[in-house]
């Protein structure tokens, strides 16, 4: 891991904490959410205020998320909304977070100019041993408040300003007006700067889950459905709850297609996805090259390109589909048949860039394609690091210079090229939205549509 540490690929964009005040205020707002205090005179914090340094010294990595349940935050800055979530047991958390940040930015950047400000993301569910309690997180509710209780003073304030503006005689009541000049010297003036945060809610639709070794609550769409990472033999729910895993490619095809909810990388001849499959060839190619024990050399797409002529024939089947659809869309070759059962299936396909589920269903897409570590870095990083530390050191080494090199540069232009911008979908057949029996998928050409048989 010190590879990636180093090129800022874990634990990046973290928030240093090393100000007494600031350490201060967060041992005030831990307190009075897990009762404990650090001793540490320095560390980092991600976007809820976990630290992972004080996680190491509680010797608990769930000190502000118990039971993986309710995540609890503490917010020292407005910049930690750039900040990563580590140790993510819902795959929303971090964009509530973060839109809960960007929604309130004005208020909290008054508030921490004084205090921490510490909160949950609470629901109605506090006990997931049952796997069909997911079922019943449907809201995310977030009260928060500073160690001082600002915000609640504001809203005291604000009660007595409205009775001393609308009371009869409220001139003349000495103690009302004594206890506003109290509350405003710790609130300040609420009528020009207001600092209460409310009670926000945000919907918890479709979402992913660490809990039972990985779920996919897919419930928003036409056909509903668990996906269960691995077997899903070990995770028991109802009979009208339909279970798939990530063993089952022909049922898991039909499920995407059906719902609408993926596109072909390539959809015509000239297409710049195309220049995406050859990057997902060089990764599958590092990881069949590496395993087999031989030489990367100097890492370079030429010598790759040498490695794949010396392995010849044992060149896996998902690098030999991939490059029979390069040939395709770059050099007029025959649109080659590639269905379900193939393993370059999932490599050749990317989520609806319009649709609002987009970064789960790119999640899941990763996890079925697991060789493209590049998508594994960007949308499963739980499933990426776990993978990184079991990979050969040729491997690992090829895997952190590329993302420093070729992903961190430019990270928005990577998401772009890789998972399109927000545009209308492409327009499935009628046919292959059709209901029947889980069977064999297909991606069909030359329009680069996908369809069932």
């Amino acid at each position: 891991m010190k590879r990636l540490i180093q090129r800022g690929l874990m634990f990046g964009n973290l928030i240093r904490v090393d100000s007494p005040a600031l350490i201060e205020r967060y041992n005030r707002a831990l307190h009075s959410l897990a009762g404990k205090r650090t001793k540490l005179t320095e560390f980092h914090i991600d976007i809820s205020g976990f630290s992972p340094e004080i996680g190491e010294e509680f010797k608990d990595p769930l000190y502000l998320n118990p039971n993986g349940c309710n995540r609890q935050f503490i917010i020292l800055t407005v910049d930690q909304k750039t900040a990563p979530l580590l140790n993510a047991m819902f795959s929303t958390s971090r964009g509530i977070l973060r839109r809960y940040i960007a929604d309130n930015e004005a208020k909290l950047f008054a508030l921490t100019a004084h205090d921490a400000v510490a909160g949950e993301l609470m629901n109605s569910v506090y006990d997931i041993s049952d796997p069909e309690r997911l079922f019943d997180i449907r809201k995310i509710t977030i009260e928060a408040d500073t160690t001082q209780s600002h915000v609640k003073n504001a809203r005291l304030l604000a009660d007595k300003i409205d009775r001393f503006q609308t009371e009869e005689n409220a001139w003349f009541d000495d103690d009302l007006i004594a206890e506003m000049i109290e509350l405003a010297r710790e609130t300040g003036d609420v009528t020009k700067v207001p600092v209460d945060l409310g009670v926000q809610e945000y919907e918890q639709g479709n979402f992913w889950t660490a809990h039972f070794g990985g779920l996919y609550i897919f419930r928003d769409v036409e056909n509903p459905a668990v996906i269960v990472s691995g077997d899903k033999t070990r995770v028991t729910l109802p009979p009208s709850i339909k279970v798939l895993d990530t063993t089952e490619t022909n049922r898991l095809a039909g499920f995407l297609i059906r719902n609408d909810l993926v596109e072909p990388v390539v959809k015509e001849r000239g297409d710049s996805g195309a220049a995406i499959l050859r990057q997902k060839m060089e990764f599958i190619l590092v990881d069949a090259a590496t395993n087999a024990g031989l030489d990367l050399g100097d890492m370079s797409s030429r010598t790759l390109r040498h490695v794949a002529q010396r392995m010849g024939a044992h060149l896996p089947d998902a690098f030999r589909g991939l490059a029979a659809m390069v040939r395709w869309a770059e050099a007029g070759g025959q649109w080659p048949r590639i269905d379900s059962r193939h393993s370059a299936y999932f490599y050749t396909l990317r989520a609806r860039p319009d649709h609002p589920d987009r970064d789960l269903i790119n999640r899941l897409l990763s996890e079925l394609a697991p060789m493209d570590f590049r998508q594994l870095f960007i949308c499963h990083k739980e499933l990426f690091y776990a993978s990184y530390a079991t990979w050969p050191d040729e491997k690992r080494a090829f895997v952190a210079e590329f993302l420093h090199r070729d992903y961190m540069a430019n990270k928005a232009g990577a998401r772009e090229a890789l998972f399109g911008g927000r545009k209308d979908p492409l327009k499935v057949p009628r046919h292959a939205r059709k209901k029947t029996r889980d069977d064999i998928i297909e991606i069909v050409g030359p329009w680069g549509a996908v369809n069932r048989r």
